[in-house]
Parts: C-alpha cells; structure tokens; sequence
C-alpha cells in the first residue's frame, strides 16, 4: 500500500519544509525523487539523507520563477530518467501585508514564484506526462478558501494555484493525468520560525503558542502529516481521485467560529 516503487517523482521546493518532508517519504517508499530548489545547501542535506536511507535521489538547482531554467532540470532528469511520473508543485515563498501596504514589487515577486513557479513546471511536465499518464499535486493554502489576515498577495497566489489545478484536472482527464491540491493551516516549518524571529523576537514562544492555537486541534501541524497525505494522493491508492481541494488544518477551515 501506497509505494512509488519505479516512479519518477519532482519535488520543487525539496530541501527544506513540507518539500523536505514529502522528499524523504516519496524516498522512503521507493520513488525516485528528483528534487528542485534554489537553496543548494538544504537540498544538499536532503540528498544525503535520502541517500543515507538507501534512496536515489537526484537534485537539480532551478528557480521556478525562470522557465528557461525549469526546462534545463526537467531535461536533466529526463536525460537520465527517461519519465515523470509524479510533479509535486511545492516551492513557493509568503508576504506579510495588506492591498495597501503591498508593494508592486513584491506582489510580482509572489506570483513569480508562487503561480508563474508552479505555470513553468506544468507547461515543461505536461507534454511528458501525456505519452503514459502520471500524478500533479500543487499546494494551495487555507488562505485560497477563507483569506488570511495581511496575506493578501499570498492569498491571491494559492487562489490561483486552486484555479489552475481544477483546470489542470478537466483538461487531461483524457491522458491518464489526475491533478489534485492540498491546502495546509499552520504548519511548523522553518518559515514559522523565521517570521517569529524576526517580527517577535522578544516574546516568540507567546506569539507560537497564540498561532499554534489558531487551529481547533490546539497546535500547528506537521511537515511529515503533510507528506503523508500528499503520498496518498501521488500513489496508485488514490486512482479515483482528481480535481479536489484537500484541507489539512486541524479544523481551522471548518470548527473556528
């Protein structure tokens, strides 16, 4: 149950965070997975993890943002692969501010990761994909349904990344492809920890605690209770299921009132 045995799996944004943690499972489970991302250091540690476990993994440095640069990762894993079968559409960077306070820059600099990130990787994939069928996972947000409090171009970005994936999935239905989202609350990643430092640096643990509270369960969520359920949706296990929206956010969507 749910093995990637054979499988060719693309992770962007695998060296550290929910990336990191779908990386080392997708490994665990036999992909072969190829992991994407711009910080060479922690992907670096995310190779020799999976290699230490007796996985095979291969990494490529590539900004999402750069099409010409997708194209040259994709080609590489092809050129020693000769298969795609699972894209995880993981890379993707966050902004603090309002409508207002945003500023053009940065609002360009969000959907150039964000969404023109995850647009080069399926416009590269897709063609690939199409000979003999094969598995998209984006992650999306909780924002994308409900909007976050000074998320607005973030929220913008996983709106559209929920838009494209409902698209992804109607348009190669007749291909074999199933295009799916995941849209995580609060998780405890390396982002978190950045952002309280810098922000909160005199009473982080005060401000973890309020933000891990936020969900109904009571604390933030897990990078590897994330990665499990990508496997779900990347593996052989979950062949019915495409076009869908998955939350995991300890209630946040559902049980806040």
């Amino acid at each position: 149950m749910l093995r990637l045995d054979s499988k060719v799996a693309i992770i962007t944004g695998g060296g550290s965070g929910i990336g990191k943690a779908i990386s080392l499972l997708f490994a665990r489970q036999g992909a072969t997975v190829c992991v994407l991302d711009i910080d060479e250091k922690g992907a670096d540690e995310v190779i020799e993890e999976i290699k230490a476990q007796g996985g095979r993994p291969f990494f490529h440095k590539c900004n999402v943002a750069d099409q010409q640069d997708v194209k040259k990762a994709l080609q590489a894993i092809l050129d020693k692969y000769f298969a795609i079968d699972i894209l995880v559409n993981n890379a993707g960077i966050s902004h603090i501010g309002t409508a207002e306070s945003t500023s053009e820059e940065d609002f360009d600099r969000m959907f150039a990761v964000n969404v023109k990130g995850a647009y080069n990787c399926l416009h590269t994939v897709l063609p690939v994909m199409k000979e003999k069928g094969g598995v998209i996972l984006n992650m999306a947000s909780v924002a994308a349904s409900l909007g976050l409090q000074d998320r607005f171009a973030y929220t913008a970005t996983k709106g559209a990344i929920v838009g494209m994936t409902l698209s992804v999935a109607k348009d190669y239905l007749s291909h074999g492809i199933r295009c799916n989202c995941i849209s995580p609350g609060r998780v405890h990643t390396p982002f978190v920890d950045g952002y309280l430092a810098k922000h909160y640096p005199d009473n982080k643990d005060e401000m973890f605690d309020k933000l891990s509270k936020t969900q109904p369960i009571g604390r933030m969520g897990r990078p590897d209770e994330i990665a499990f359920l990508a496997l779900y949706l990347c593996s052989d296990e979950s062949s019915f299921i495409t076009g869908t929206d998955y939350p995991i956010d300890g209630g946040f969507m559902k049980l806040n009132t």
